[in-house]
């Protein structure tokens, strides 16, 4: 995200956007250029032209806002951690002037009876209008006693809030197929979100959004699209959104020109690694992982796991993060690496040796006569068949 926002920013039609709310934002220490940034860069994200970045900053200072209910269950935080942790500008600020968020455990600063009554009425208020947000995984075993929140189990709380919905975001990777509570032997039954609706037939579209944490500007832009277009982006076989979800992280990783080249670290600290060289053979998952980790990076230090020396473990792929082992070399889609590859320095030869022309020349020999017996057989066969 931090490369696409350093770019220069085309001139576009801001003009519809109130001053009483840049004003706002600028009070609030977010100027109005980095206000257009942010914009573009999320019209970017979603694999939109520039022009879209413009309506994005219309939805975003007009009075509609949509409620957004946000679920925590069987997870770290991290991903809640992570939102809180976006830039350009930071979340924490706009987050709040772009949406209504009614509810959130994390960030609500009242607790008790008092947040219960805001949630229940807040869903009553808005039915078929807010968005869910699922932070964690759904644990089923004994009766779903491992995750309860006001004395209700988090399968209680799902059955009972996410039919009212107009659509639910499973954002990271324990609330889109269980994540890391799923992994073997799995003692809680930890299971994701699209899985619950369809064992309690609750008819609602589910957004998911896998990672380890989640990236928080894939969440922002599913939000921003539908406060735009009011409608949801378009989804893949596993109900995530194409823009983000749609090409395997090998294909856009900066170390890839090294994996077509060879030239891989063998294990961590060798010359190889310390060099920056592919990290296929130490375990990355990049060739088997569909997100967009390496276009967005995480937060505003520009970075993401394989350029920091670490391979990716696939923590946004079903099957592959949280169950293959970490250092297990991935299955490649796109492209296989031969099993051996030119040195990148090749030894020049000096001519051939007076032992090698002879062995050519008798090879040669054999060839020529083996040529000659052959087109002497065919003649024979054609004089017979002539006759």
């Amino acid at each position: 995200m931090s490369k696409i926002l350093n770019k220069n920013i085309p001139k576009l039609n801001f003009k519809d956007i109130s001053n009483k709310y840049t004003d706002q934002m600028e009070t609030n220490g977010i100027s109005r250029r980095e206000f257009i940034k942010f914009c573009t860069a999320i019209a970017a994200t979603l694999s939109m032209p520039y022009s879209f970045a413009s309506e994005i900053a219309k939805s975003i200072s007009s009075s509609k806002r949509p409620t957004v209910i946000w679920l925590h269950f069987q997870e770290c935080t991290g991903c809640t951690e992570s939102l809180l942790r976006a830039t350009h500008p930071t979340v924490e600020n706009l987050v709040l002037e772009m949406i209504s968020l009614d509810y959130s455990e994390t960030l609500s600063t009242a607790a008790g009876y008092q947040v219960e009554e805001v949630l229940h009425n807040s869903v009553d208020e808005n039915k078929g209008k807010f968005i869910l947000v699922v932070e964690g995984s759904i644990p089923l075993a004994q009766d779903g006693i491992f995750c309860k929140i006001g004395n209700r189990t988090a399968v209680e709380i799902i059955q009972d809030i996410g039919p009212k919905a107009a659509a639910t975001v499973a954002i990271g990777s324990c609330a889109s197929w269980g994540g890391v509570q799923a992994s073997f032997p799995n003692p809680t039954e930890a299971t994701g979100i699209e899985e619950i609706y369809k064992m309690f037939n609750i008819n609602n579209t589910v957004i998911n959004l896998p990672g380890c944490p989640a990236s928080p500007y894939n969440i922002l832009s599913v939000i921003l699209y539908y406060l735009t277009l009011n409608k949801l982006p378009e989804l893949d076989k596993q109900s995530r959104p194409k823009f983000a979800y749609s090409t395997l992280i090998h294909e856009l990783c900066e170390r890839r020109p090294h994996f077509d080249a060879g030239r891989f670290a063998e294990q961590y600290g060798d010359y190889g690694h310390r060099e920056g060289w592919c990290l296929y053979k130490i375990g990355c998952k990049g060739p088997e992982t569909y997100a967009n980790c390496p276009s967005i990076l995480y937060g505003d230090v520009g970075t993401w796991p394989v350029n920091t020396g670490h391979p990716c473990f696939g923590c946004a792929e079903h099957g592959v993060g949280f169950s293959k082992p970490m250092h297990e070399q991935a299955s490649i889609f796109s492209a296989t690496p031969p099993v051996a590859f030119p040195e990148i320095e090749e030894n020049k030869g000096f001519g051939i040796t007076p032992g090698a022309a002879a062995v050519a020349g008798t090879l040669a020999g054999l060839a020529i006569g083996a040529g000659a017996m052959a087109a002497k057989h065919l003649g024979n066969k054609s004089q017979e068949n002539e006759e």
